[in-house]
């Protein structure tokens, strides 16, 4: 297994992961679950030309992912990537005829996903993609793979902070989330003026500023949060209900409809090692739930 984090101007030097350092059987891929191994494709065969037979034929695949977000994509302590995210993409690859052991890993900050796809630096990015139709003015999406919402966390003993409503009453409350994320912009409309938002390029930063008292809050997808609350050992806790729907696909280059195809097909014919996949992940967080495979979005 091979990793590349991203050069781009865009990514500030990686920070020590001080969350990553707790991991443990509720980091959201380590000891806590044994994950199924996917299927790997012996003589896979596809039409020439395609984006599939490319990569089979060079037999190596580039992931962008995360590796800050524990049950999604984290660097764990023995410099391996893990999570559902991982996961998702072991399974795609598996069907290309990719064995983990030639999956190249590249770090790839919100900031940077539409980047990493249009330079031809990854061939895919599974990476707590939110589906919007601005995002689809650069890349296509194919999923979703899973449905999230966004939410609050804050310190656990704090009860000013009820849920995003407090940010208006609150004016001197700060709010901490990742530039270039969807989560970052949702906010925006909760604010008494845009000084509250506090942009870092990865949420582990955010949740090291929550810990540090530099912001009140941190806002993202709740099950990314999750993982946080559950690796702070009691630090923190979500607040409020969740305020909006966030479905995550698979980024990919724009107009690649075949490509698309396959990777909800694959999804599809896949469900055992799908729910696997999250179980052994995100699902060993306390208070999330095995999802199903959402239906998929038109490919275009």
């Amino acid at each position: 297994m091979r990793f590349r984090r991203t050069a781009s101007a865009l990514t500030v030097a990686v920070t020590a992961l001080a969350l990553a350092a707790c991991g443990d059987d509720d980091d959201g891929g380590g000891g806590g679950g044994d994950s199924a191994e996917p299927s790997v494709a012996e003589t896979p065969e596809f039409e020439a030309g395609t984006t599939m037979a490319e990569i089979a034929e060079r037999g190596t695949i580039r992931v962008g992912t995360k590796f800050d977000q524990p049950g999604f994509g984290l660097e764990n302590l023995e410099g391996e990537v893990e999570g559902f995210d991982v996961e998702v993409a072991k399974i795609i690859a598996g069907a290309l005829g990719i064995a983990e052991g030639d999956i190249e890993w590249v770090q790839t900050p919100s900031a940077v996903r539409e980047e990493v796809i249009e330079g031809g630096e990854v061939d895919m990015v599974v990476a707590t993609y939110t589906i919007n139709d601005t995002r689809r003015e650069r890349i296509s999406f194919a999923g979703p793979y899973y449905e999230a919402g966004q939410q609050i966390m804050v310190a656990s003993d704090d009860d000013e902070i009820t849920g995003p409503e407090s940010f208006t009453e609150n004016p001197d409350a700060t709010v901490c989330s990742v530039t270039g994320s969807t989560p970052a912009e949702n906010i925006r409309e909760y604010l008494a003026s845009d000084s509250q938002l506090v942009l870092f390029e990865e949420y582990s930063q955010c949740a090291d500023s929550l810990s540090n008292g530099q912001v009140d809050a941190v806002t993202t997808d709740n099950v990314i949060l999750l993982g946080f609350v559950s690796e702070s050992d009691g630090e923190f806790k979500l607040v409020g209900e969740q305020f909006t729907e966030e479905p995550y696909g698979i980024g990919i280059t724009k107009g690649d409809v075949a490509f698309c195809e396959f990777i909800n097909e694959t999804l599809a014919d896949n469900e055992e090692a799908y729910v696997a996949a999250w179980e052994s992940t995100a699902g060993q967080v306390e208070g999330t739930e095995t999802p199903s495979l959402p239906e998929p979005q038109p490919c275009s």
